[in-house]
């Protein structure tokens, strides 16, 4: 009897379980590969619910996230965890996922147990090890341990190779994202969450801004004047109106109420699961966001994405025109959001432009890659 080669998938996060359920529902569909699933819940409401929507249950749970955590309980706790696990399963593989950190950590204790390690959305940069923080280092940290390097693109690959990769280590795949979107996106789409229905159908008329904001960076008074443009945006547009799944942590959540909270045309909800989310993208007018992933997403459903960051590791949506990377001063983000919801021929062009993140198959290409080595 041929002994299956065991393949251990390692995440923590929501962005993590989207991006990695094509990889395992293509892993589960091989015979000569027997697949696990750890998760360390360094998030875990956002975590559960995509579990719940990708049919996903875990072999391990170290069930990590504690009120107030820092990144340096997240990594302790989550070391000793996967270090029990590895132990006691010894994968032949493990895989992780991007830049979070449990991906750094998952690698780090791959490494001590000596366990080959395989890096979906491996290769992107900015260079700056602070923006997007701690992001930034967490991918390089395990680009430096990683054995299969599964890149997204073409200038992803590159940065691998100029980093000292060897060349028969990288793959151009795709991104796996793209296989998730859409496979979860359906044009009859019918939301159940009486409050979005709600919204929408208020707002049938008008341009939807579809909102989300996060990164640690941009906490405090680069938030502030992100939100004060957008407060301005509707005093310009009256036919425009805001949706905002605010995230969870309480400074985020404080500056919004100040700027936003008040306002008729602005609707803050509660973060979406990942279902109902994209095809509320698909329903929006255009989207501001400091969001990785959405960068990647939202181009393939046609819509224009204004990043309200510094920098972005996703340059090839900017070449592409995809995606405009405007910063977070009050003056730059008015003045891209009225150049697209006043200029047409600017927002068809962002519209129109080709994604280049994948075809939906980068899951497939993975997976052959892990059969063959």
């Amino acid at each position: 009897m041929i002994r299956r080669k065991k393949v251990m998938v390692v995440f923590g996060t929501r962005p993590e379980a989207i991006k990695m359920a094509p990889v395992i529902q293509a892993l589960r569909q091989q015979e000569a590969i027997h697949c696990q699933i750890t998760v360390t819940a360094q998030h875990r409401e956002m975590l559960d619910q995509v579990l719940e929507l990708f049919k996903l249950t875990p072999d391990f749970d170290l069930n990590l996230m504690k009120q107030g955590q820092t990144l340096t309980d997240i990594t302790t706790r989550a070391l000793n965890g996967l270090r029990e696990v590895f132990q006691q399963e010894s994968p032949d593989l493990v895989l992780v996922h991007g830049d979070t950190t449990t991906t750094f950590v998952a690698a780090l204790a791959a490494f001590y147990a000596q366990i080959p390690i395989g890096h979906v959305e491996a290769g992107l940069r900015t260079g700056n090890k602070y923006s997007p923080y701690p992001e930034e280092m967490n991918r390089r940290l395990a680009g430096v341990l990683t054995d299969l390097h599964f890149a997204p693109t073409e200038r992803a690959r590159e940065n691998l190779l100029r980093e000292g990769v060897a060349q028969e280590k990288v793959f151009v795949t795709g991104n796996t994202v793209i296989d998730a979107l859409l496979a979860t996106v359906k044009a009859d789409y019918l939301f159940r969450e009486p409050q979005i229905q709600a919204i929408l159908k208020q707002g049938n008329t008008s341009r939807m801004v579809l909102v989300t904001t996060h990164r640690r960076e941009n906490l405090g008074e680069p938030m502030r004047q992100i939100y004060q443009a957008l407060s301005k945006m509707l005093e310009i547009f009256p036919e425009t109106y805001v949706v905002f799944p605010v995230h969870k942590n309480p400074k985020v959540r404080k500056v919004v109420d100040e700027v936003l909270g008040k306002h008729p045309r602005v609707y803050l909800i509660e973060p979406m699961d990942y279902e109902p989310f994209v095809n509320l993208m698909a329903r929006s007018y255009l989207i501001l966001t400091d969001s990785g992933g959405i960068q990647e997403e939202a181009p393939s459903l046609g819509k224009p994405v204004l990043v309200v960051r510094d920098t972005t590791e996703r340059p090839e949506a900017v070449e592409a025109g995809t995606v405009s990377l405007v910063g977070t001063g009050y003056d730059s983000v008015l003045s891209e959001l009225k150049r697209l919801l006043s200029d047409d021929d600017a927002y068809r062009k962002m519209e129109m432009a080709s994604n280049p993140y994948g075809d939906g198959h980068a899951a497939e290409r993975i997976v052959q890659i892990i059969n063959k080595n």
